[in-house]
């Protein structure tokens, strides 16, 4: 009898473990959970480990805890759109290695940490758009270098790291429409690497800036060089020989960061270009209008020369003509008049 009931005990664990959530249904032929619009708060229990697509949008997940995908390691595409999921542990999705789709969409998200998606090396579409996104980190995590498609779009993004953007080698398309991206200094680094990804043949639907006001509405790769000149104003002093250059990633003499991004100087205005030029470039300014001015001056001289000097000779001409051509014109040669005489004779 005991043994019949320690056979029978683990049999009732084996299929409560494998079997598919009462609010869910689930599909062996396509390893599919369908747990959407059930009304759950968590990511549900006892998931059949064999399944590859979980489908959980439309529900109230406020949280994902961090151990809630170690029961389903093959899991290729999850579905998290349309929930309340405001914040995500750091290890939530560490699991699943096998993990290709992660649709965060229509959340509530605010924050997304340093690493937060590590460990997920076959991981090729992420996508966070339509969340309260205002900071994202320097990179999303170890082994997610694959990411070929990368949306933000519909946030509150006003930057976003350049070396962010460069941790994803095998980008093909990033969308970052809708966010009230900054124009300054902050987003120089953004417009260079974005230049370079569509000159490799890479999608985007560009990014519009919303300030400072005067490139409010104007698409970022339109704003011309000259107007993030003075940013360079605003580098570090260059670090001591021997010391190391960091990532490489940012230009050089560009802005550092401090530990919550913002510009190392501690300037609240985003490190928006200075009106005030620079002492080389004023003395080189001066200089060329100086130039420019005497050699209009010469030139001005000589045409004013040129001009008198044509009067005067115009006028002597007049002169001599009037005196010495015009008495002899009106009274006639002796070699003129002597046909006429002959004829008269």
């Amino acid at each position: 009898t005991g043994n019949w009931l320690l056979i029978w005990s683990v049999t009732l664990l084996a299929h409560t473990a494998h079997s598919c959530p009462e609010k869910c249904l689930c599909h062996k032929a396509s390893k599919t959970a369908d747990c959407k619009n059930r009304g759950f708060t968590e990511i549900p229990a006892r998931l059949p480990p064999e399944i590859q697509i979980l489908q959980l949008q439309n529900n109230r997940i406020w949280r994902i805890n961090q151990n809630a995908f170690t029961a389903t390691p093959l899991l290729k595409i999850l579905d998290l759109s349309n929930n309340s999921i405001s914040s995500v542990a750091l290890g939530a999705f560490q699991k699943l290695r096998y993990l290709q789709v992660l649709n965060l969409t229509r959340n509530l998200i605010h924050y997304i940490e340093n690493k937060t998606f590590s460990f997920l090396p076959h991981l090729k579409e992420l996508d966070l758009s339509s969340n309260s996104i205002i900071r994202l980190p320097e990179t999303f995590g170890n082994s997610t270098g694959n990411i070929t498609l990368l949306s933000v779009k519909h946030n509150k993004l006003q930057k976003m790291e350049r070396i962010l953007l460069e941790s994803l080698p095998n980008l093909k398309v990033v969308l970052f429409k809708d966010n009230p991206w900054q124009c300054n200094c902050n987003i120089f680094g953004m417009k260079l690497w974005l230049e370079s990804f569509l000159y490799r043949g890479g999608i985007s639907d560009g990014i519009m800036c919303s300030a400072p006001g005067v490139r409010k509405g104007k698409d970022l790769l339109k704003v011309p060089y000259e107007l993030f000149g003075a940013c360079a104003l605003r580098a570090a002093p260059a670090p001591p020989a021997g010391s190391p250059q960091g990532h490489g990633s940012e230009p050089r003499g560009w802005p550092k960061h401090g530990p919550h991004g913002e510009p190392g100087d501690g300037g609240r205005g985003g490190c928006e270009p200075k009106a005030r030029p620079r002492p080389v470039s004023l003395r080189h300014a001066i200089a060329t209008v100086v130039i420019t001015g005497v050699v209009c001056g010469v030139v001005c001289l000589m045409m004013l020369a040129a001009a008198v000097y044509g009067c005067a000779y115009a006028a002597i001409t007049a002169r001599y003509h009037k005196e010495h051509l015009g008495p002899v014109r009106q009274h006639g040669t002796p070699e003129e008049k002597e046909p006429f005489e002959s004829s008269m004779a």
